[in-house]
């Protein structure tokens, strides 16, 4: 039996499974497991340690294995220092007999398209488009962390909705999302829901995402005008994509080819209307344009890239 591990390590939580690739009958899932994020500029190092070792342990416990032949991980900030050197270790731990470390959106980007052409818009805790010519080069858009991009993100829906409500506040404009947030942050005044927005450190802004999603779904005027601005600022991002991957196919026969589209992410895919608008602006601005109708599961392009890894050493 030879077993591969693939490791989604997303902003918000952190899912792993072990799957054998040599089965009779196709490649078989012993094991899957959900954990805290092992990402360290969201958690700290030693969360991200411990959730790590945490999620190695019941997957492991579960397949019933002491060793995995190869191991792909993507995770948020892959390339900070230290970052490969420290999750290689512990798969070192572990016994992983090869690794690799990438960023969640290589991962998920190759979960949709094994390898090929195509764009993928990540929307989720943070945001991210990334796309992949027949060439092989890469082309993006956003992704520029919480505080200095990630429009259309989880953290940016909670913290713009708050901003928007604000202003609707100072116009006597009506919207309901100060009085939620301050049910959720325990503020009952102004002053101190200021206090706790503009606080070191931060509160969790995307963890507001899915309040301000039922606001809008229930008619709240600003929430509404927040996530359609987040599908808005989704298809830009997608389009920017597509124009730079096209304007690398201008002198190839594949010029006029059409660049297929997946996502992932809970700000489409639990968001309905988020999620309408998205696929109503790509129809618009680019008919022939394929777009996946069901989310991408970035854990599979982390076991296809492991599978390659295991191949290619044996």
């Amino acid at each position: 039996m030879s077993v591969v591990l693939g490791i989604d390590g997303g902003g918000t939580r952190t899912r792993a499974s072990i799957v054998d690739v040599d089965g009779v009958d196709g490649d078989r899932t012993l094991a899957f497991a959900e954990s805290g994020s092992i990402k360290r500029l969201r958690v700290g190092a030693e969360a991200a340690e411990e959730n790590l070792r945490a999620i190695l342990k019941d997957v492991y416990a579960q397949a019933g294995v002491s060793v995995v032949s190869a191991a792909s991980c993507g995770v948020a900030s892959a390339t900070m220092p230290g970052i490969t050197e420290w999750i290689t270790a512990v798969f070192n731990d572990f016994r992983v007999a090869r690794s690799e470390v990438v960023g969640d959106h290589i991962i998920a980007l190759d979960a949709a398209f094994h390898g090929g052409p195509g764009i993928l818009q990540i929307a989720g805790t943070g945001t991210n488009t990334i796309g992949r010519a027949q060439d092989g080069a890469i082309e993006t858009a956003g992704g520029w962390s919480s505080r200095l991009g990630d429009e259309g993100s989880g953290y940016w829906v909670g913290l713009h909705a708050i901003r928007r409500a604000l202003n609707a506040y100072d116009r006597d404009e009506p919207t309901q999302i100060l009085k939620k947030v301050g049910e959720i942050w325990g503020t009952p005044t102004m002053d101190q829901f200021i206090n706790v927005g503009d606080g070191t450190p931060a509160p969790d802004f995307a963890a507001l995402a899915p309040a301000i999603n039922s606001l809008a779904e229930g008619g709240d005027p600003v929430a509404l005008g927040v996530l359609r601005q987040a599908a808005n600022d989704l298809v830009a991002n997608v389009l920017l994509v597509r124009s730079k991957l096209r304007r690398k196919l201008a002198a190839t026969p594949d010029a006029s080819a059409e660049i297929p589209v997946a996502w992932t992410g809970s700000v489409i895919g639990k968001m309905p209307i988020v999620r309408e608008a998205f696929f109503a602006g790509l129809r618009a601005a680019a008919p022939a344009m394929p777009v996946e109708a069901n989310e991408t599961v970035a854990l599979n392009g982390a076991i296809w890239r492991a599978q390659r890894i295991a191949d290619q050493a044996s």
